[in-house]
């Protein structure tokens, strides 16, 4: 019997951990509800790009749902909802509801661009999700449009604060810090996230697809941000609930924390909790390689719930030990959409 069928095999369906050939137990699972997104951001999708997945390869809701139900039976207790923009896709507080009534989950929460969460805040915080990110590279309301292409600012403030009217606690605004584009507004959003009670979560660049490689040169070490933060604030070393990789500070005198994501300068590969399932029914075990298992034939051919749990065990005993952004940032061809965030 293959290893993989051994671990599925020798653990009752409740107590069963997936463990990865490193040892990383595997409880976090992002899963894109689509690969498309109103926005163009110079990190994320090429502008002009119209190489998407065609919907009828994307796993419907009755498939998405099985195999969170799938992994969950295998011990993920985390799942995250991302894109593309997810709030894209139709009914996704259908979905979510459907989600967050499987055993074992503990945790839901979407990461988000904001344009529609006036309309869809409250929805979704009724169907249960718990947490929500929010992207937010610049208080700038040209600045955001250069660095979306085009993207309105006052959609997103307005979004952030139908989420706080909705009840989502914390939200969080996640800021890509880039040289020469918006490190010079950090400050800016770290008042803002004091004023607002947000938590800030900043987040290196990585050279994902050729977007990623083409804003190299934008690369910003935020070691060198939390030092400049520190001759201006108090940064108090401090935890938060969720399984991303966030390192983080609450700033003295104050509510906030802000995080700092530093898959280069500082990586966390060693404690890598994550896989990804794309919208496609790809499962991707690490966003710096390229190692991946295709669920979607599977699940179209009638596989059985025992034999979906075994191919996500194998999937999960491909993921490497770390990505290779710095050694070899040419081997990921796929952009960050296509992934899934």
């Amino acid at each position: 019997m293959d290893p993989a069928g051994q671990m599925c095999k020798h653990f009752p369906v409740m107590e069963t951990a997936l463990i990865d050939s490193f040892s990383r137990r595997i409880e976090y699972l992002r899963v894109s509800v689509t690969d498309r997104c109103e926005l163009r951001c110079s990190y994320c999708i090429p502008k002009g790009f119209t190489g998407f997945e065609e919907p009828g390869h994307w796993l419907t809701f009755d498939e998405i749902e099985r195999v969170v139900r799938a992994f969950t039976q295998l011990g993920v207790r985390r799942v995250r909802l991302t894109g593309g923009e997810p709030l894209s896709r139709g009914k996704l507080p259908d979905l979510a509801a459907r989600l967050v009534h499987l055993a074992g989950l503990h945790d839901l929460s979407i990461s988000t661009n904001g344009t529609r969460l006036r309309r869809l805040a409250l929805p979704l915080r009724r169907a249960g999700v718990a947490r929500l990110n929010v992207s937010l590279d610049s208080l700038n309301p040209e600045r955001f449009a250069e660095i979306t292409g085009g993207g309105r600012l006052d959609q997103v403030l307005d979004g952030l604060m139908a989420a706080k009217e909705a009840g989502f606690e914390p939200v969080k605004i996640n800021m890509v810090a880039m040289k020469g584009v918006n490190d010079g507004e950090i400050g800016d959003m770290v008042d803002f996230c004091i004023r607002h009670d947000f938590t800030l979560r900043l987040i290196e660049t990585m050279p994902m697809g050729a977007t990623g490689r083409d804003a190299t040169e934008r690369y910003l070490n935020l070691q060198e941000v939390k030092r400049a933060l520190q001759s201006r604030y108090e940064l108090i070393p401090t935890m938060m609930a969720g399984g991303g990789p966030a390192r983080y500070v609450r700033v003295g005198g104050t509510n906030l924390r802000i995080g700092f994501i530093t898959p280069i300068s500082q990586h966390f590969c060693a404690t890598c909790n994550r896989v990804r399932l794309a919208v496609d029914g790809t499962i991707y075990t690490c966003l710096g390689q390229e190692h991946k298992l295709e669920l979607r034939p599977l699940l179209r051919s009638g596989v059985s719930d025992e034999e979906l749990k075994k191919a996500i065990c194998r999937a999960v005993l491909l993921k490497p030990e770390r990505h290779e952004f710095t050694t070899q940032p040419e081997k990921i061809v796929r952009f960050m959409s296509a992934t899934g965030g």
